[in-house]
């Protein structure tokens, strides 16, 4: 029995003993991670600007502030900011279609981002129809999906850096249309856009640089979603108010925000009631635009 019982200690010893070294092994590792050098912390990539968070009503709360305002109007107020120039987007960046007189293709929202680069993988070739259409979805799976619509909500503008030059059309009549029933209240895009005529039809606000008639399999993939991108120039961290007009496309940073909505209020009513007082002297009935 004696014997028994020193061998049972042995073995509780035994384990007890393994336990503590994985115990250590697993705080080595810890520790390890912990001081991991700058450099190897680097060379697996780092992004430097970060992501802001905001709730569904910050937003709409915030969005109240810009109703009605123009891209003059919120380049006024960035002037007044101390933002010089800053979010103007190129004005080779316009509106795919205008409305004149109830101006929906107005957009003011806040911004979801998402960033397609150009693929440096093989086209697809050619195959029989059943195999190609395979390959097709394939890559609409796996390079080249659309991630960034699980973060579409009342009030979002979807904004797209995409790979100029790729002539592809990774917006379509269908997808912005699947978009805008998640609330999306328009696309900004430095590149482009198929599909172009439906759009117009559809009335869905797309400001973009030219058609490009592709597919995205073969031509691009995506890179990140809801990280900071570049269109037209301009910066575009999401979170930010993105207003655009017939006048272009203007970024508002959103720790400015609030000030810059301020005074372009101050500048649309003042231009309103100038203009009321225009249109009644020259015997024109009034329309949207000083309403």
């Amino acid at each position: 029995m004696r014997r028994l019982a020193t061998c049972r200690r042995r073995v509780l010893q035994g384990v007890a003993g393994a336990c503590a070294l994985a115990v250590c092994c697993v705080a080595a590792a810890a520790e390890q991670s912990a001081t991991a050098s700058p450099e190897a912390e680097l060379r697996a990539g780092k992004n430097f600007i970060p992501t802001p968070v905001y709730s569904q009503e910050e937003d709409e709360k915030l969005l109240k502030l810009f109703e009605g305002l123009r891209v003059a109007d919120v380049c006024d107020g960035m002037d007044k900011a101390g933002l010089q120039n800053i979010g103007l987007v190129s004005a080779d960046i316009g509106p795919l279609w205008r409305d004149t007189e109830k101006f929906t293709h107005r957009i003011v929202g806040i911004a979801v981002t998402a960033r397609y680069v150009p693929t440096n993988k093989p086209p697809i070739g050619r195959k029989e129809t059943a195999e190609f259409n395979q390959a097709v979805g394939q890559w609409y799976r796996e390079l080249s999906p659309e991630p960034f619509v699980a973060l579409l909500r009342k009030g979002s503008v979807l904004v797209i850096e995409d790979a100029v030059g790729a002539d592809v059309g990774s917006i379509g009549s269908n997808n912005i249309l699947a978009w805008k029933l998640r609330g999306c209240v328009g696309v900004v895009t430095n590149a482009t856009a198929r599909d172009t005529d439906e759009i117009i039809t559809q009335r869905v606000p797309l400001y973009y640089k030219q058609p490009g008639r592709g597919i995205r399999p073969g031509r691009n993939q995506i890179e990140s979603v809801n990280r900071p991108v570049v269109v037209g120039g301009a910066l575009v961290v999401p979170g930010d108010v993105v207003v655009a007009d017939g006048d272009g496309v203007i970024v508002v940073p959103r720790q400015h925000a609030e000030e810059v909505a301020q005074y372009a209020r101050q500048i649309l009513e003042g231009d309103k009631a100038g203009r009321r007082r225009l249109y009644e002297k020259l015997g024109m009935p009034p329309d949207a635009s000083v309403e």
